[in-house]
């Protein structure tokens, strides 16, 4: 049975999934910024937008490039190693389970202000079960669901910065005045500039998150997504700084922290902007509850489709979802809830950590590709030296938080640790069985019943690993390229068969590479490699085709870094991997 393709993400939709995400920022980055950089916060939340800026290019480059799920992990995979890939995978999910927790727990305690009987741990797992069902309908019912929270959300801040400037008109800028006198008295300007800049860096998490699940989008809106959540960020969270300053004494802010907007709020406009504020944060803050659910889904089936994680997280519903993804998401959530017992400190660690050393990695990536994927058409182009401009102010602001908060960066290592422990048995777990089985071997006598039970179970295991086939698609490389490509696959694939398939638009048989592949036969006797020539050719048709002919899942073929002079666009390919 042929499945029925999915209808793509429109610009709007795709935009609301992540913008809820980082939009939802607004109602807390200013009161923390303030909180460290004073009356000069809106500087610091200005130049998060200038970094902001630099990574739009950045990630415009690489995900244009390469258009496929995944982000940083994608980036790194088809540049770097699987294992360097896999930490920033691990990285990317940290961050969204640590989002999806904040968000529900966050939003709760809005709505706990509206109605104060509610108990906010059972209220958060109830959002955290719902959003679960709804990614489990389908992305097109909760793109519907996230376009309506964005629509909603965005008109309440216009509403919310209107309105204040109104008050300012009206009353004067005699606060705004008294708060700018407020003397520095522990810090140089610079250092509180670098304070606020690190701790505004909170503001653009979730602009990773249109990179995860850039498949689902139509062609040509993954930029625009970028351009969007950077106009909002750029644009809101400076003025809403600014507007803070000029209606409310800094000293009255740290009363209302928690919900400082819709303090704004009701001191601008009364209690109707007050609750509006308030509803608008319950339903924002759950759509970055959605944005995780979306997001991790992407990545992690990416992840299980390179065999990093079991094939059990493949199992689809009718409607296309990876449920068994999302509900394991929901287990890891709900669990981090209890052990943190909701202290959203630690969880803010986590959280802040992760993302930043995720656009981090995602920086790098883009100067791998630069450097190893030099003709791979790409729509456009940051320039290397705004790269390592936007990395190192990712490192400064991973820095500042790390001085800020030493404790939650510690609490990040314990979630980090057994994260990548797991990942590092599932790339090694070939050499794991095999030392299992010899450890039985020696054990055989006085164990022999188990032994032999599990013995069997762990060969049929092993086995099962390695009959795993992979294809390289060669240009009829020499073979100084071809050992890159078997260098490539003993150290980053389990496998023991590797086809390498020629494509030919005539029946001349390349006898030089037949001599070279004969050599490499012998130099890597662990991995069986079978030669194929096939007249035709190359591209989408030629690889459905084969793979399945072959069996053979399209992410397990490889090719070589394409010229400008390539018919296709890598995404065309269907997940097929760069490796040179």
């Amino acid at each position: 049975m042929t499945k029925t393709p999915h209808k793509k993400l429109n610009q709007l939709e795709s935009t609301a999934i992540c913008g809820n995400d980082i939009s939802s920022s607004c109602l807390y980055v200013s009161a923390l910024t303030i909180g460290f950089a004073g009356q000069y916060a809106w500087i610091s939340l200005l130049f998060v937008g200038v970094v902001l800026f630099l990574f739009r290019k950045i990630y415009g480059e690489v995900v244009g490039a390469l258009p496929l799920n995944g982000g940083a992990y994608n980036v790194l995979l088809n540049t770097s190693s699987k294992r360097m890939a896999s930490v920033a995978a691990v990285l990317t999910v940290l961050s969204y389970m640590a989002t999806a927790v904040i968000s529900a727990s966050e939003a709760m305690h809005y709505l706990h202000n509206i109605i104060d009987s509610i108990s906010i741990p059972i209220a958060t797992i109830f959002v955290l079960v719902s959003f679960t069902i709804l990614a489990i309908i389908g992305i097109g019912e909760s793109a519907k669901v996230a376009v309506g929270i964005f629509i909603f959300h965005l008109i309440s801040l216009v509403l919310l910065v209107t309105t204040s400037i109104l008050f300012v008109v009206f009353n004067g800028l005699q606060t705004f005045h008294l708060n700018w006198a407020i003397p520095l008295t522990t810090h140089s300007l610079l250092y509180t500039l670098f304070l606020g800049f690190s701790v505004a860096m909170l503001g653009i998490s979730g602009f990773e998150s249109s990179a995860n699940f850039v498949e689902e989008q139509q062609v040509g809106v993954f930029p625009k997504t970028l351009r969007n959540m950077w106009v909002i960020v750029t644009f809101f969270n400076p003025v809403i700084a600014l507007l803070l300053i000029a209606i409310i004494p800094i000293a009255q802010l740290g009363d209302h922290k928690e919900s400082l907007l819709a303090f704004l709020g009701h001191t601008a406009g009364g209690n109707w902007l007050s609750w509006l504020i308030s509803i608008d944060a319950v339903l924002v803050l759950c759509g970055a509850v959605l944005t995780s659910f979306v997001g991790v889904t992407g990545l992690l089936k990416r992840m299980t489709l390179d065999r990093i994680l079991p094939n059990y997280f493949l199992k689809e519903n009718k409607s296309g979802s990876n449920y068994r993804i999302i509900i394991s998401f929901l287990i890891l959530c709900v669990s981090v809830l209890f052990v943190t017992k909701g202290n959203l400190e630690s969880l803010a660690g986590v959280y802040t950590f992760s993302f930043l050393a995720v656009m981090a990695l995602f920086g790098i990536g883009n100067l791998l590709l630069k450097f190893k994927r030099k003709k791979l058409p790409r729509p456009e182009k940051a320039k290397g030296i705004s790269v390592i401009v936007a990395i190192s102010l990712i490192i400064i602001a991973f820095t500042g938080n790390y001085i800020l908060n030493e404790k939650s960066f510690f609490t990040f290592l314990k979630y980090l640790t057994p994260a990548l422990l797991f990942i590092f048995i599932m790339l090694n777990r070939l050499i794991i069985i095999e030392f299992i089985i010899k450890a039985m071997e020696y054990f055989y006598n006085p164990l022999r019943k188990f032994v032999v039970t599990s013995s069997l179970f762990l060969n049929k295991l092993h086995t099962k690993i390695n009959s795993q086939e992979f294809v390289f698609f060669t240009k009829g490389d020499d073979v100084a390229i071809l050992n890159k490509v078997m260098q490539y696959v003993q150290n980053n694939e389990t496998t023991k068969k590797l086809k390498i398939v020629n494509v030919i638009q005539e029946s001349h048989s390349n006898q030089k590479l037949k001599i070279d592949l004969e050599v490499l036969d012998r130099a890597y006797p662990e991995i069986h490699i079978e030669f194929i020539e096939i007249e035709g050719v190359f591209g989408p048709e030629l690889i459905t085709a084969l793979s399945e002919k072959w069996k053979i899942p399209k992410n397990f073929m490889f090719i070589g870094s394409p010229g400008d002079k390539f018919s296709y666009r890598v995404a065309d390919l269907g997940g097929v991997r760069l490796i040179m």
